[in-house]
């Protein structure tokens, strides 16, 4: 059984959990504030999901979901999850995590951060543009017409691809917009953001997106 190892336990990664046990995954989910602060939400998903904490989550898993507050991106343990495949759900709201530069003046992404800071990781974007509370009741089977469809970006293959197909068992298709430095299409204020689409309205409304400077 392939084990998730969830960094972050709020609205996305509680969600992510639920889709995954739902479709055979094991998952070890963490926050910042101790697992037994997660015991409702592991008796609710069943055996095949335990608390730990976030260096444990790191080392258990297979693969991992990092779904933390941007500002909180530094603390992911880096060591654990070194040869593994990061899917990094964050966005940037400067309001909340205070002012980055390369962020506001378009130089770098968010998911680019991260695989910084996790410089032997290979990292995914993935559930970044799509509200908490749709991860578990929006999917559809594979090839039901208007299917809604989900962004990924990443500068290995291998991650993108492990995106691709939690997407298509968790009911939505895929795009792949390509490296990382391509992710800022699908972040905040970009017309795919947090929009129900299909494949070919999710493809047009990349092909809109405008990078912008944010005043300070």
């Amino acid at each position: 059984m392939t084990t998730i190892g969830i960094i972050g336990a709020g609205h996305i990664g509680s969600q992510v959990a639920r889709a995954a046990v739902a479709n055979g995954y094991e998952v070890v989910i963490s926050n910042s504030r101790g697992p037994e602060t997660l015991a409702e939400l592991v008796d609710e998903l069943g055996p095949n999901a335990r608390a730990a904490t976030p260096q444990e989550a790191a080392e258990a898993a297979d693969f991992a979901v990092v779904t933390v507050p941007f500002k909180a991106y530094g603390a992911v343990p880096v060591e654990p999850l070194a040869g593994k495949i990061v899917i990094d759900t964050n966005n940037y709201y400067w309001e909340r995590d205070g002012h980055v530069p390369v962020l506001d003046e378009g130089r770098d992404t968010v998911s680019g951060l991260l695989q910084k800071h996790l410089p032997t990781s290979r990292v995914a974007k993935g559930f970044n543009h799509i509200t908490a509370a749709d991860i578990t009741v929006a999917g559809s089977p594979a090839g039901t017409p208007g299917r809604r469809a989900l962004a990924t970006s990443s500068d290995h293959d291998d991650a993108a691809q492990i995106v691709i197909d939690l997407y298509d068992q968790f009911g939505f298709d895929t795009v792949n917009i390509g490296p990382l430095d391509e992710s800022w299409r699908v972040e905040r204020d970009q017309p795919a953001y947090v929009v129900a689409q299909n494949r070919d309205e999710l493809v047009a409304n990349l092909a809109k997106a405008e990078r912008a400077s944010i005043a300070a």
